[in-house]
This record gives structure tokens, C-alpha cells and sequence, in this order.
């Protein structure tokens, strides 16, 4: 959608409504694009429990103790 400058100016918060339902406006000076309202982008967050599981592997001897302190184990 093309829409003048001092048109958007009156009916702006309908424009942002539109533009958050996915529609692009372009604001328009003597019929030349000037600038674009367009849906903010939304980064997914990720969630904190489990957002790793599968990406992230333990060893099986991760809790054996380690050779280099065997004489602090006696």
C-alpha cells in the first residue's frame, strides 16, 4: 500500500495495525517512496530448560577422578 506523508500522519495507528498484521506501507512525498512501515521481526526466543538437549554430550568417565590428582585422593 502507497500512502502520502500527511495522509499516514492521520491514520498512523491504523497503519501500524495493518503493517503488524504483515502488510507493508510505503510513505510516499510527491509520490516518491520516502520510507516503509513494516512488521517489527521477531526473534524466537529459546527456551531455558532443554533448549540444548541433544547438542550437548557428557562423557561417561565425566565425574571419574582425574590421574593428575591421585595423591590428594589417598
Amino acid at each position: 500500500m502507497n500512502i502520502p506523508v500527511a495522509e499516514a500522519k492521520a491514520r498512523f495507528s491504523e497503519l501500524v495495525k495493518r503493517a503488524q498484521a504483515g502488510e507493508e506501507i510505503v510513505v510516499t512525498r510527491h509520490g516518491k517512496p520516502v520510507a516503509r512501515v513494516v512488521p517489527a521481526a521477531v526473534e524466537d526466543e529459546l527456551p531455558r530448560i532443554g533448549a540444548l538437549k541433544g547438542l550437548i554430550r557428557i562423557a561417561d568417565d565425566f565425574d571419574a577422578p582425574l590421574e593428575e590428582f591421585a595423591e590428594y585422593m589417598k
